[in-house]
């Protein structure tokens, strides 16, 4: 069966919006060629090998696993990050936080940010890439999130700039920085969805979906001397703005927009 043929009958099976663009995503990953080779190679036949590996990828899809999962890798901000079932897979609407970071890091000479909750380490690796004068700390809760970071850190040579480190929130800082960003868990514990194949740890942030954004606005008094970065949910704008205006009195939180017109990224700046 050509490629052709395969790729229309997974999609079919897939059966969802995406399903043809996942079936082509699996079939180059099965080939390891480009978007370009794939269309090249659409009118051949592959192994019975690789058709096989193809088939069992699809109904890993089918059966309900991330398709970043399955092929370990998510494109974020230009660059393909190592992903696992340890690690949340980044989304489209955070490259809103990196471009806002960027934008406020650029009147520093040698920024210091920390990225707080870095999980894959996007964040943190994207600010690298794009300030080289940038330093930054990245921590994570989790050991295993950590493992995943650090092997992105590495693939991207940002391993002397960027220094993971353990801990709960901003207990693992050593001092002020210039800068915090953090994409914290904001889902509500009620609304996750129960088929998610994504570390719970990384989603729920507590019965109102607020609980470590809270905190973090809370602790993190004294520890960035411009601006904090927030990403946080779909009508959690005025919880948050009540959080920002009781901790740092006077100083008007801004609040920006996806793509997609929700309210997205919450910055405060001293």
């Amino acid at each position: 069966m050509k490629i052709r043929e395969q790729l229309r009958e997974a999609a079919q099976l897939i059966n969802s919006d995406e399903g043809q663009l996942a079936s082509e995503v699996l079939m180059r990953h099965i080939l390891r060629v480009d978007r370009t080779g794939l269309y090249l190679a659409m009118e051949e036949e592959i192994s019975p090998e690789q058709e096989a590996a193809f088939w069992g990828l699809v109904k890993r899809l089918k059966g309900g696993e991330a398709l970043a999962y399955i092929i370990g890798h998510k494109e974020f901000y230009g660059v393909n990050f190592l992903v696992t079932p340890d690690t949340l897979i980044p989304r489209p609407e955070t490259e809103l936080v990196v471009d806002k970071v960027i934008e406020l890091a650029k009147s520093y000479p040698e920024p210091y940010i920390a990225d707080i909750g870095t999980g894959s380490g996007a964040i943190a690796i994207s600010l690298a890439l794009a300030l080289p004068q940038a330093k930054i700390i990245a921590t994570d809760i989790s050991s295993q999130a950590l493992m995943v970071a650090d092997k992105n850190s590495q693939q991207y040579h940002t391993e002397d700039r960027v220094t993971l480190l353990e801990g709960d929130l901003l207990s693992p800082l050593p001092g002020p920085v210039d800068i915090i960003v953090a994409n914290l868990p904001y889902v509500k514990s009620s609304e996750i969805p129960p088929e998610s194949c994504e570390p719970k740890i990384a989603l729920d942030g507590g019965e109102d979906g607020l609980g470590l954004i809270g905190r973090l606005v809370k602790e993190s008094h004294g520890l960035f001397r411009d601006s904090i970065v927030i990403e946080i949910g779909q009508g959690q704008q005025a919880q948050i703005e009540e959080m920002l205006t009781e901790s740092f009195p006077g100083k008007p939180a801004q609040f920006y927009r996806d793509l997609n017109g929700i309210e997205r990224l919450a910055v405060l700046s001293i």
